[in-house]
Formats: structure tokens, sequence, C-alpha cells
């Protein structure tokens, strides 16, 4: 059974920093995509980034872009996701989704919440 698992999301005041990570389990293969969504409260959910494993390939949507860095442990199936220079606008819960490409994720996590604040 492949799960998809989320942490690192918790309270930290404007300005400051977080690192979410994404590990997949029971997942099979060389090659896979993880993406980041969230949703905030009333909103509908957004795509943020997504990764391609092995090869690196990033891309973010202009609203992190800058301070948001994907990074991930191939061996571990693990995916980082680096959040700098957080604003209140970034509360939100996030999501990772997991597949064999980024444009294939059929798994998703729970999510974790990040709350920003002054």
């Amino acid at each position: 059974e492949v799960q998809v698992v989320e942490s690192g999301g918790g309270f930290v005041h404007t300005g400051g920093s977080l690192r979410l990570s994404c590990t997949l389990s029971g997942f099979t293969g060389d090659s896979w995509g993880v993406g980041w969504f969230r949703q905030a409260p009333g909103k509908e959910r957004e795509g943020i980034s997504c990764l391609s494993s092995p090869d690196g390939t990033t891309t973010y949507t202009d609203t992190v872009k800058g301070r948001f860095t994907l990074s991930s442990d191939h061996a571990k199936k693990t995916v980082y996701l680096q959040m700098n220079s957080l604003k209140p606008e970034d509360t939100a819960v996030y999501y990772c989704a997991a597949g064999h490409a980024v444009d294939d994720m059929d798994y998703w996590g729970k999510g974790t919440l990040v709350t920003v604040s002054s």
C-alpha cells in the first residue's frame, strides 16, 4: 500500500521559516513526482511546487518562487519543502501528492497545518 506522509508543519511568526517533509512508502519504481499543494481557510486548493526525481526538476508558482525551495533524498523517497520569509497569507494546510510523474500524482497525504502570524 502506498502511503504519503507529510510532516513539519507548525506555527511561525511572519518572516520565519519551516521545512516540510513528504515521505513515500510502499512506492515502487525508480522515478517519481511529488507536488505540494495548499488550501487556506475559505479558499480553493492551489498547487505551489513540484519535483521530479531522480532528475530533480522543480517548478514553483509565482506566489512562492524565491521563498520556497524543494529538495529531495531519492534513496529515502523524501521530498523537502523549505519555506522561508513566511507571510500570514501562507497560512494553510499543506498537502503532498505523489505518483510516477508530476502529471500523474494519484497518492495524497493527509496534510500538515502551517500557521503564520505576526
